[in-house]
């Protein structure tokens, strides 16, 4: 794919990792700690040194799974303008934005100086040794729960999903308050779904479903024979043309693009499944850091709010309380859970077993 050229926050000094903290790593290996952590609220002291030396390194080349969203341009030109870095982002799918990393480090090629993925996959990747330590970041402490960081991957947004319904179809009073409710038979063949058993929204809705509804949630559902659909947004037009009563899951952030059409997007009650977004730098990054100053920049309130506005979920406290009122129930709604990459292979599994 073409490279696509692009182009936050005040950062504040801080202090180097403690030796408790790195014994803590070591002990903990890659595993995702709480942000809350002492070290974490500590700025690193050296931060006005990364500063003078990402502007020396002058350039940004950064690996996105984020295709075509907006939000990248909008946040690349944005760095740019406040420290004068060129930012190059390289867009593609997941599963060949990884393929792409990982011959390019055995090759001894290090082009890339950060990586923009989903949590499966930089966790994945993390476990072979694709990422090298990012040092500390002054706003490490801002980030919410859910979301954490570790010497990795750092949390940039999340991508939340709902359900979708056709108000022609759907009429207020009637409409599923509940992803638990989709199972009632009175949906039987009126529910289009993202396909559950291959990677996407829909293995996002599996997971979190049968991990908190259980798997007799799904297999009621099944009895309701929902359409399985790998084309998004063809799915949502279906839905606006009366096809299906219900779509899911409906990524929130999609729903925006609908204006207009006769659709509304629910708040189950569980709340929203997501999947979160990280960070990483690249193993021997040439730019590593401009990389630093780039991740540190996302979790400012210019970086998150241009999600929020996207439909995003925001990851830091500072940027949840500054949300627009209009835009809170999305960028700061109720999250349901996430999926986790050492049970990816057994849920695909399961979903294909329930759903044949």
């Amino acid at each position: 794919p073409p490279r696509r050229s692009y182009s936050t926050d005040n950062p504040q000094p801080t202090r180097p990792m403690t030796i408790k903290r790195r014994q803590i790593l070591a002990a903990g290996g890659s595993a995702l700690l709480a942000v809350r952590h002492p070290a974490f609220a500590q700025a690193p002291a050296d931060w006005p040194r990364v500063i003078e030396a990402a502007k020396k390194e002058g350039q940004l080349f950064v690996y996105s799974a984020n295709v075509g969203n907006p939000t990248q341009g909008a946040i690349g030109k944005a760095f740019e303008q406040k420290y004068g870095i060129k930012v190059e982002i390289l867009e593609a799918r997941a599963s060949e934005l990884r393929e792409r990393i990982r011959t390019e480090q055995e090759a001894g090629r290090f082009i890339g100086d950060l990586s923009h993925n989903g949590a499966t996959t930089t966790a994945l990747q993390a476990k072979v040794g694709t990422f090298q330590p990012y040092g500390s970041l002054p706003s490490l402490a801002k980030i919410r729960t859910p979301f954490k960081a570790d010497e990795l991957r750092v949390p940039a947004f999340a991508h939340a999903y709902s359900i979708l319904v056709n108000t022609n179809l759907v009429k207020a009073g009637d409409e599923p308050k509940s992803w638990k409710e989709l199972a009632d038979p009175k949906w039987k063949g009126k529910i289009l779904s993202d396909d559950m058993r291959a990677l996407g929204g829909g293995s996002v809705l599996f997971f979190v479903t049968e991990e908190h509804l259980g798997r007799a949630f799904h297999d009621k559902l099944a009895q309701n024979q929902p359409v399985f659909s790998r084309d998004l947004r063809a799915s949502e037009l279906r839905l606006a043309r009366g096809e299906y009563a219900i779509w899911i899951p409906q990524q929130i952030s999609s729903f925006l693009a609908l204006k207009g059409l006769p659709v509304k997007l629910l708040a189950p009650d569980e709340g929203y499944p997501f999947i979160a977004y990280e960070l990483a730098v690249l193993k021997n990054a040439p730019h590593s850091n401009a990389a630093r100053l780039f991740m540190e920049f996302y979790l400012g309130n210019e970086a998150q709010l241009i999600h929020a506005h996207a439909g995003n979920i925001v990851v830091t406290d500072e940027a949840a309380a500054a949300v627009p009122a209009e835009l809170r129930a999305y960028a700061n709604g109720k999250l349901f859970g996430t999926t986790d990459a050492s049970r990816q292979d057994e849920m695909l599994r399961l979903a294909k077993e329930i759903y044949k």
